[in-house]
């Protein structure tokens, strides 16, 4: 996944609001979201290449969300997928600091990747390429295939928008975060990161929503906590040919 924008514990009704975008290459083969029949109480869409996934959620309320950190050098043999890093915390029981200190002593045993993983109470993050665990304070976060909060172009336009939407009274609209997420907008070459791929793929990457040869936005999904207990899971899917109807539409509330 390559986008994601989320309000951690700053609304007054939502302890999380989390929108994001997976970019993958189309041919890559995925399964929607869904309750996993071997891991009941995930809910996750699935990679069925690495059989991991990019970001899910289980009944308990615990979440996990994943990024990869661009590198082009990187050539290291790596055996594991990074979407396991999802898959075994929420099929675990670790708490998601105690989880990610456990993933921050091994980090080389996948390419460099960025970790959220969080519950009812706490947040956190893990960048391979920084290699300290940190506990999110309230407010909006970015994350795209740098550091947490590097402020990329898409990355600051879509939180300063994030900040629009939540500053309406109300709930969010999905359709509005959906939105927010499908901006096709390519940042100007002086604003551009310098990452290691050539200059025309800097462009193509630098948009929210990204439909390139052979490579898009794959799917868009928000995750949105409420106060009260219950969560609410949506995804929208899309191939190279656009969006794939209808919508995947999840709801369930955690025991008190």
């Amino acid at each position: 996944m390559c986008l994601i924008l989320f309000a951690w514990d700053c609304h007054p009704d939502y302890s999380l609001i989390l929108a994001a975008n997976r970019d993958e290459f189309y041919a890559r083969p995925t399964a929607p979201a869904d309750w996993w029949p071997e891991l009941p109480g995930v809910l996750a869409g699935r990679d069925l290449q690495g059989g991991g996934t990019w970001l899910g959620v289980d009944r308990r309320g615990r979440w996990a969300a994943l990024t990869n950190f661009r590198d082009p050098a990187d050539r290291l043999g790596h055996p594991r997928s990074r979407g396991l890093l999802v898959r075994d915390f929420l099929a675990g029981d670790a708490g998601p600091l105690v989880y990610l200190e456990t993933v921050a002593a091994a980090p080389d045993a996948y390419r460099p990747f960025n970790l959220l993983a969080g519950d009812a109470r706490c947040a956190a993050w893990f960048g391979s390429r920084k290699g300290v665990v940190e506990s999110l304070t309230p407010g909006l976060h970015g994350l795209s295939n740098a550091l947490l909060d590097t402020p990329w172009p898409k990355l600051a336009e879509g939180q300063a928008a994030l900040a629009e939407l939540l500053a309406r009274p109300g709930s969010p609209d999905p359709e509005d975060l959906f939105a927010l997420l499908a901006d096709p907008a390519i940042a100007p070459d002086e604003h551009l990161p310098a990452t290691g791929v050539p200059q025309e793929w800097e462009r193509l990457l630098s948009a929210r929503f990204i439909h390139a040869p052979g490579y898009g936005t794959r799917c868009s999904t928000l995750l949105l906590f409420h106060r009260d207990g219950s969560i609410r899971l949506v995804e929208r899917t899309f191939d190279d040919g656009g969006p794939l109807i209808p919508d995947r539409h999840f709801a369930f509330t955690v025991p008190p």
